[in-house]
């Protein structure tokens, strides 16, 4: 029901969930892997928002309307760990999360996600119009190591 994935498409985040990596994610970037849901810190970065996690199922649902709800619940234990993890962490001072379905909502990968955003003063999160290139390997891994510790 309302579906837009192409029927090529290869799943980066099943890609993850299932142990693979590809250029812009890698196992190396996994926070919490739980029995229903994965977090990961983001590529793609904000400007001003840097370190946000990305907590998807473990199986694949490409948006909201398709997401059972065991795996809805799981998602949102997920992502309510990874808040205050990275409340406690990043020395932010508040969190935002985000979700998106189809087009016109804004979604650009075809697997149900939630964006878990560190917050800060004036940092224009929902104003942002360009991103800058992918964040490496090597400037993910401070936040990823903060979180582990946080969440271990």
């Amino acid at each position: 029901m309302f579906n837009h994935e192409p029927a090529d498409y290869e799943c980066p985040f099943c890609r993850l969930a299932s142990g693979g990596e590809d250029h812009l994610t890698s196992q190396d970037d996994i926070v919490l892997r739980a029995d229903r849901a994965l977090a990961f810190v983001a590529s793609r970065w904000w400007p001003n928002n840097r370190g946000h996690v990305l907590v998807v199922p473990t199986t694949h649902h490409e948006n909201l309307y398709d997401l059972p709800a065991p795996a809805g619940h799981a998602v949102h234990d997920a992502v309510r760990e990874i808040a205050i993890a990275i409340r406690h962490t990043y020395r932010c001072e508040g969190v935002s999360t985000r979700q998106h379905n189809e087009p016109a909502g804004y979604q650009d990968a075809w697997h149900y996600h939630v964006h878990v955003f560190p917050r800060y003063p004036g940092d224009n999160l929902y104003n942002t119009t360009h991103l800058p290139d992918p964040a490496t390997a090597e400037e993910r891994q401070p936040y990823v190591r903060r979180l582990r510790a946080h969440l271990a």
